[in-house]
């Protein structure tokens, strides 16, 4: 029986065919671009060598089909995922997921917040809007070596983009107000999140939410995805949270850690996360697994690829208890 489990995400950065206008700002990729993009970001899903990986910013299913197709380890891997557009019919950034496990069904985008979850409203922001995720989160059951079932849940929530809306100016005023629009936007995603995480729970299945968070662990939105200083029952503490892998790792070694995912105006920050239930902690008496280690593949932002991903990799690699010697 596999005695190690290997979770990944992976922000690709815009996967879309050639010839598709994704943004007003954004020239849409030639072929010769779109063909440097598709075989690096093969070679990177290759180099991760992970059971399952989870994928944001993917504009096409297609797109992502051809990509697994020129891999060398992902061919025959599933791939459950969902296609998005706007009303004028352009391509919407989507999530996805790939396993080399098997799939106790096809996945399920929440496109909307659970009830009583909602963002700030103002004249700019339509009901339908104030109630859903902006980019949809996506549900799968995988089962893990010896039949375990899991919950595992895809994500990318709002980044850190000025919203702006029209009619702004251009003062500190507006830029401030535009920033606190997209905070209020990943504030209730993080909200809506945690609660559809904790019902989730209440199976008792092993649960892992991974991908895109853009914040760091210790901020307020991701500390609120994974319950950190919930109220709950005595005994309950553990059963409640999620846990970032990166801090449970078994195998600590700050001399060597480098675990950045994005480089901001020369700031280093990691906004892509593992979170995990106590299903794979160390210290929790209902572990099925440990978290070893966690690694961050991230050399390719330093050397300014065009065609690479804008975010490091992160690799959890997990430990299966009762399965080894």
């Amino acid at each position: 029986m596999q005695q190690e489990i290997r979770f990944a995400t992976f922000n690709v950065c815009n996967l879309a065919p050639a010839g598709e206008k994704l943004y007003d700002n954004l020239e849409p990729l030639s072929p010769a671009q779109y063909e440097a993009k598709a075989e690096w970001t093969a070679r990177q899903i290759d180099l991760l060598d992970a059971d399952v990986i989870g994928f944001q910013e993917i504009f096409s299913q297609a797109a992502l089909r051809d990509v697994l197709s020129r891999t060398r380890h992902y061919r025959e891997a599933t791939l459950a995922s969902y296609d998005a557009s706007d009303a004028a019919g352009r391509m919407l950034p989507t999530v996805a997921l790939v396993s080399r496990l098997p799939l106790a069904g096809a996945g399920v985008a929440w496109a909307n917040f659970p009830a009583g979850v909602s963002v700030a409203a103002d004249q700019h922001t339509a009901d339908e809007q104030a109630c859903r995720f902006a980019r949809a989160p996506l549900y799968v059951q995988v089962l893990l070596p010896g039949g375990q079932l899991t919950d595992v849940v895809v994500v990318h929530l709002k980044s850190r983009r000025p919203d702006y809306r029209h009619g702004d100016g251009s003062d500190a005023a507006a830029y401030a107000l535009a920033n606190l629009r997209s905070l209020q936007r990943r504030g209730a995603e993080a909200v809506a999140l945690r609660v559809l995480a904790s019902e989730l729970g209440r199976s008792g299945r092993p649960r892992i939410v991974l991908g895109d968070f853009n914040d760091i662990a210790n901020a307020v939105t991701t500390s609120i995805v994974m319950g950190a200083g919930a109220p709950c029952e005595p005994g309950m503490e553990m059963r409640e949270r999620l846990y970032d892998a990166n801090a449970i790792q078994l195998r600590q070694d700050a001399a060597r850690h480098g675990g950045y995912t994005n480089i901001h105006d020369s700031h280093y920050m990691t906004i892509d996360h593992i979170l995990v239930s106590e299903h794979f902690h160390a210290a929790s008496p209902r572990a099925i697994g440990v978290v070893q280690e966690v690694h961050c593949l991230n050399d390719h932002l330093l050397l300014g690829l065009p065609h690479a991903s804008d975010h490091g990799q992160v690799l959890a690699r997990i430990k299966l208890l009762g399965n080894v010697d």
